[in-house]
């Protein structure tokens, strides 16, 4: 069992250079469990071996206090959608992953009115990943009050945190019990999980509860942001005591310990601060031009994630209109790389701190409005932590014209 992470180094570095020094800065990516080492983190882990297994036992995951739940709205009848005919190839690897989960005890027949029909699609290396079609179900669902932190305050939750180590769950919907879900296969046989799964309404926000439940008896939230390598072993082995007592397994392969930057949702956060993901970078500076509408709002929902582009793509967002037509002129053109070119020369921001003041500056024209939220560091310097900008408006493009002096 290895503490690596190699596919870490292709996912999240944009060339060898940045590859490297992310490779270098995790303390733990190529030690060894079984050898002995003089890192603090190494001693922990061999105590915790069995939080980190290749493969989840055999059984059924233990009651964690919440399991999810699936409350239809009054009226509900029945949430029955049709099987439809696949491959021999995928109903052979449908039968072949249900008579697994059989065998682990996460699924059992049922005979339930209610039904959602199973597929499965290629993974782009090797295997299959499966899907339940729960369409009809999620729609009758009632909403669940379970919020999942955002994203915003998740990175500002660390924004003083010299030190980040992740610690990723082996299937981790797996390891959370739930009351049970009736689907269909190809060959005529229903089945009910016993664990949480994909595809359900309110299936992240559960999961994520589940873990804040957990981990609220030493820390505040499941994002620690402590900065003092002592405290962080002392939480990390609290944390995988609780791991052990609960069963919550692992996957190491995932694992980051001690390291100067970590992934977030999209983008990586480290000492230095917040900025793009450079694999998602390279896939939009390396995509083709768009041909069509719904090629351009594949490109505009990917580049969002930065505001920095905003208003460097508002001419290709024109489009984004139900009366716009399909004209992609030159301008668009320039508009559209402009756009790639923001997103690859992001500035790196920073965490916003709350012992400090805020500084707004902004700027506009007659057709844009942007501003830039900053804060002084450490050592006296502006550094932006959010970017804001807006397309006016045809109304407020007029008003601005003909009413201000």
């Amino acid at each position: 069992m290895r503490i690596q992470v190699p596919e870490l180094r292709h996912r999240f570095a944009g060339n060898p250079t940045e590859s490297d020094k992310l490779y270098e800065e995790t303390v733990l990516l190529r030690a060894e469990l079984g050898l002995a080492q003089v890192d603090p983190f190494c001693t922990i882990l061999r105590e915790h071996k069995d939080v980190f297994p290749d493969e989840i036992p055999e059984e059924l995951p233990q009651n964690k206090g919440i399991h999810h739940e699936i409350d239809l709205m009054p009226g509900t009848k029945y949430c029955v959608t049709r099987q439809w005919p696949l491959s021999r190839e995928q109903v052979k690897a449908i039968r072949d992953f249900f008579e697994s989960r059989r065998n682990e005890g996460q699924v059992r027949e049922s005979k339930s009115p209610h039904s959602a029909p199973t597929f499965c699609v290629k993974k782009t290396q090797v295997g299959w990943r499966f899907f339940h079609a729960y369409y009809k179900r999620n729609d009758a669902t009632v909403p669940a009050q379970s919020p999942i932190p955002r994203k915003d305050v998740i990175i500002n939750s660390m924004s003083k945190s010299t030190i980040y180590s992740v610690l990723a769950l082996r299937d981790g919907f797996y390891q959370i019990l739930m009351h049970l879900t009736t689907l269909s296969t190809p060959r005529g046989i229903l089945w009910e999980w016993i664990v949480l799964l994909h595809g359900l309404k309110h299936s992240p926000a559960n999961f994520n509860r589940s873990v804040i439940h957990l981990a609220r008896s030493f820390a505040p939230s499941h994002l620690d942001g402590k900065t003092n390598i002592e405290m962080r072993m002392v939480h990390l082995r609290k944390l995988l005591e609780l791991m052990r007592k609960y069963k919550l397994y692992a996957n190491m392969n995932k694992c980051i310990f001690g390291a100067s930057e970590m992934p977030v949702l999209g983008c990586l956060a480290g000492t230095n601060g917040v900025r793009p993901d450079p694999e998602k970078v390279r896939v939009i500076n390396e995509g083709s031009t768009p041909s069509n509408v719904k090629e351009l709002r594949q490109f505009l929902g990917l580049a969002t994630t930065w505001k920095t582009t905003r208003e460097k793509s508002s001419r290709c967002r024109n489009f984004s209109k139900k009366e716009a037509t399909w004209i992609w002129t030159s301008g668009c053109h320039q508009a559209f790389e402009a756009a790639k070119l923001g997103l690859t020369e992001a500035p790196i921001l920073t965490g916003y701190g709350q012992d400090r003041p805020f500084h707004v500056g902004g700027d506009g024209s007659d057709f844009v409005i942007g501003c830039a939220l900053m804060q002084l560091d450490h050592e006296g310097r502006g550094r932006v932590v959010y970017y804001q900008s807006r397309q006016l408006s045809e109304i407020i493009r007029y008003m601005t014209r003909n009413t201000l002096p």
